[in-house]
């Protein structure tokens, strides 16, 4: 079940004067918080009570599809997160134990060091980039330039990414024109799922592309892999490689997995305003 539907699903049920808030998900069954947890847990909560039951709701149904993986080492090859285990169930119900699972809840929420490699992109940058749209080998590659954004936001939990330039794309004649180009990403790390997380929008589509990826310490890259789908039935296995030079510099690698062969089809190099 999807965390709308998770919400969705929330019933109430009466108790005297007080309504407990009750989730219902295929993995927990059913799941009550009562507001006197609340209120005992959060004597000066100023957040309404509705916020707090949709936050533990969201997070619930998060936490509860959750699957063991490795995480991704940060800088220095230390892991920030141990592995977080389910909250165990109340004997006799079934379900999770309040506090325990509002503690486990808190703990996902916090940030690492993960989330701190994100942020040190944090900054404006130039970039160059080149593309190899012809099929021929030996074809030399397009060529444009352009301008990118890097924002943490939300207390540093995710960076947003503004791109913006020029590029050459074929018109309605066939022939090759400037287009403006201007995309969006978005990055975090999920200490879920112990991955690093994306998504990349721009206005050469009508997509999202959600890709998931690690960190090596050692080259100090990341590797992300998604798929993406150009015209329906043409789906594309895509890997990308973000190499970290240094504080001012870093470049991307866009591999495309074409007729079984992966292949080298777009290089981004950032150098880092001043």
């Amino acid at each position: 079940m999807s965390v709308v539907a998770a919400v969705s699903a929330a019933v109430r049920r009466q108790r005297g004067a007080v309504t407990d808030f009750c989730f219902w998900n295929s993995t927990l069954g059913v799941f009550c918080l009562s507001p006197r947890y609340f209120l005992f847990h959060n004597p000066d909560m100023k957040t309404s009570l509705i916020v707090t039951v949709f936050f533990a709701a969201t997070s619930l149904a998060v936490t509860s599809f959750a699957q063991p993986t490795t995480t991704s080492p940060p800088p220095g090859g230390k892991v920030a997160n141990t592995p977080q285990a389910a909250a165990p169930a109340q004997p006799g119900t079934g379900q999770p134990n309040a506090a325990d699972m509002m503690k486990q809840m808190m703990e996902l929420s916090k940030l690492n060091e993960n989330h701190k490699l994100l942020s040190s992109l944090d900054g404006n940058w130039d970039y160059s980039i080149k593309f190899w749209m012809n099929p021929d080998p030996n074809a030399k590659p397009q060529e444009s330039k352009g301008t990118a954004t890097r924002k943490s936001i939300m207390g540093g939990r995710y960076v947003m990414m503004d791109v913006s330039g020029k590029m050459q794309m074929p018109g309605e004649d066939g022939k090759m024109k400037d287009m403006m180009f201007k995309g969006m990403g978005m990055e975090g790390y999920d200490n879920v799922k112990k991955k690093f997380v994306a998504s990349w929008i721009d206005n050469m589509g009508t997509g999202i592309e959600f890709s998931e990826g690690t960190y090596d310490p050692a080259t100090k890259s990341f590797t992300y892999t998604s798929e993406m789908e150009p015209v329906p039935g043409m789906k594309t296995a895509i890997r990308e490689v973000i190499k970290v030079a240094d504080n001012n510099h870093m470049s991307l690698e866009w591999y495309e997995n074409q007729g079984g062969q992966e292949k080298k089809t777009m290089e981004i190099n950032y150098t880092k305003k001043k």
